[in-house]
């Protein structure tokens, strides 16, 4: 099977143009026949950066309130549509899309945003939409916690396909509860930066004997637009190097496929065997033959969870 990862930069904040920019990527894939493209968290319409550097916390700060303001308008509404060029852009070029979104959620009142990465398949068929169980430090200034409601694998020619994101991937009843549906294909989306991706991509492969897709984004202090209020201000604050990349693909023999790519924008793909995985689980399976759920057992909630029940 081959697959692609879309190591790429938001229009940062611009809903609009980052889903064009989004589309092109899925049109490119298309023309080089991958079976799969994925992109990195949050990038639909861009990662929370601005908390890190401009004094986030603050409470009842104005600044923050009107960046949040902004944030929010520029949320992914999937009930109202947001998503429907992207999936049409899936199904005319036959490629399965795993996207990183900041999704405003119609179904918990439309003014709370959630980290969500969403599965569509080659039909254009949005078939899960995985809302990050616990956003990271900053991260819960701006994102609501998630739920098991998207913790699901997805059959993709002869692989399993899951995802999670970010620092999700360090949980490991998380990583369990796609290993225990059979998941041979690993999707680890991030905002950027080799740190992330160096070591837990390696660990992952390594544990679950299977390929592991790491995508990060890219971000730099000039993608920071003067549409976004108080962007001087956050350009003045702001680090030179944000976020750098390290998007890279892992054999489940834990060795690099593609090697972390540093500060380079593109498409970039390579040819899974799931051979390779039949033979790595021979010694090790870790929701299979080297398991005991006589002993230990994963329990899994996979309700969406909502505020109100209405009969």
């Amino acid at each position: 099977m081959k697959v692609s990862l879309a190591q790429i930069s938001p229009v940062w904040l611009n809903k609009k143009l980052t889903t064009e920019k989004i589309v092109s990527y899925i049109n490119q894939a298309g023309k080089e026949q991958s079976d799969l493209v994925v992109f990195g968290e949050g990038l639909l319409p861009g990662y929370p950066f601005w908390l890190s550097f401009t004094n986030g916390a603050e409470f009842n700060n104005k600044v923050q309130k009107e960046i949040h303001a902004y944030y929010l308008k520029q949320g992914v509404n999937i009930a109202k549509g947001d998503l429907d060029p992207i999936c049409r852009a899936a199904k005319e070029n036959e490629v399965a899309v795993y996207l990183g979104t900041i999704e405003r959620a119609e179904d918990r009142g439309g003014h709370s945003l959630y980290c969500s990465l969403v599965y569509i398949d080659k039909a254009g068929i949005i078939q899960s939409v995985h809302r990050k169980l616990q956003p990271t430090y900053e991260e819960r200034l701006v994102w609501s916690p998630g739920d098991g409601h998207g913790l699901k694998v997805h059959e993709l020619e002869e692989f399993k396909v899951g995802g999670l994101n970010c620092w999700e991937n360090w949980m490991p009843l998380s990583r369990t509860a796609l290993y225990g549906q059979g998941e041979n294909l690993h999707i680890a989306v991030w905002p950027g930066c080799l740190r992330n991706t160096n070591d837990i991509t390696e660990f992952i492969a390594k544990e679950s004997r299977s390929y592991v897709i790491s995508v990060s984004g890219l971000f730099q202090k000039e993608d920071i637009n003067d549409n976004v209020p108080h962007a001087s201000y956050m350009r003045e604050q702001a680090p030179a190097d944000i976020a750098n990349g390290g998007s890279g693909i892992m054999t489940p023999k834990g060795e690099w496929l593609i090697e972390p790519i540093i500060a380079r924008e593109g498409l970039f793909s390579a040819e899974l065997d799931l051979n390779l995985v039949l033979e790595e689980r021979q010694n090790f399976d870790v929701a299979g033959h080297y398991s005991r759920p006589d002993v230990t057992k994963l329990e899994v909630d996979q309700r969406r969870q909502g505020l109100v029940t209405y009969k």
